[in-house]
């Protein structure tokens, strides 16, 4: 979609082909210095050093940045303790997992007081529970007045965060709009997902034909279709279903997600 390449953009990190960036009024071209120094940057992969511990690590950036040693100390212990690692300050980043690494990331992105906090993709490949960890500490800065920008594929986390969500698809922006207005832009329709044992190309082609402008968004063991009337498409659904022998565990009707609006705009699923 060009998510990552728009945060190196705007962080100072990769320079634009075309077009402009600007910051609070600086240009990430012309006045780099004045960018970062408006900019926590927290990418995909850790920047902590492994051989450090994290209270290390932050006073190292703290430097970068030129803070006074007292109130370095001062920030990196309130942002150690903000993200729940001050109690592991002196353990080697290598011991950390993968979660605490990312938390980290949060802190050291924070440790220059940004005005405007750049968030790439901080929970993929973390497990369900520290997930929600990084969602909660998102939430907290978020209830500080904090600029995000946050980048992600996970529609329930863009859904749950954002104040805006805009939808980039091939290095553009195709929609961009509250999580609400997103969702009713799809209109009227109403979702009947089938879970089944497994999903196969005769059950998809069947249910696509139930659904609005042929469109589905399926899984490995889920269909979900489009409809305007379901309780007609219901049973509809699953007698066709049935009728190639898929195994079905559940039928539901449900409202439209982000995801839904992602697929109306786009043509396919989110991987």
């Amino acid at each position: 979609a060009g998510k990552t390449t728009l945060m190196n953009i705007i962080a100072g990190i990769l320079l634009p082909t075309s077009g402009k960036a600007e910051v609070l009024g600086h240009d990430v071209v012309e006045e780099p210095k004045a960018v970062k120094a408006l900019v926590g940057f927290c990418p995909q992969e850790t920047v902590a050093y492994e051989e450090l511990n994290a209270m290390e690590n932050m006073m190292f950036y703290a430097g970068l940045y030129g803070l006074p040693r007292s109130e370095a100390k001062r920030r990196a212990r309130e942002l150690l303790d903000f993200v729940g690692l001050l109690e592991v300050a002196k353990k080697p980043v290598r011991e950390f997992s993968g979660g605490m690494k990312r938390r980290l990331n949060i802190a050291i992105a924070l440790i220059n007081e940004p005005e405007v906090l750049l968030l790439d993709e901080p929970t993929t490949g973390l497990d369900p529970r520290a997930r929600r960890d990084i969602w909660q500490y998102i939430e907290g800065l978020r209830a500080e007045g904090r600029t995000i920008i946050l980048a992600t594929h996970y529609m329930e986390e863009a859904d749950r965060l954002s104040d805006r969500v805009a939808i980039m698809d091939m290095g553009r922006i195709v929609a961009l709009d509250t999580p609400e207005a997103l969702k009713k832009s799809i209109g009227e329709l109403s979702i009947i997902e089938v879970r089944v044992k497994e999903v196969s190309e005769a059950l998809k082609n069947e249910l696509s034909a139930l659904s609005e402008n042929g469109k589905i968004l399926s899984g490995e063991d889920y269909v979900r279709i489009y409809v305007r009337e379901p309780e007609t498409a219901l049973p509809k659904t699953v007698e066709a279903a049935l009728k190639v022998g898929a195994k079905v565990s559940s039928v539901s009707v449900s409202e439209p997600t982000l995801e839904d609006v992602f697929l109306r705009l786009t043509g396919r699923r989110l991987e």
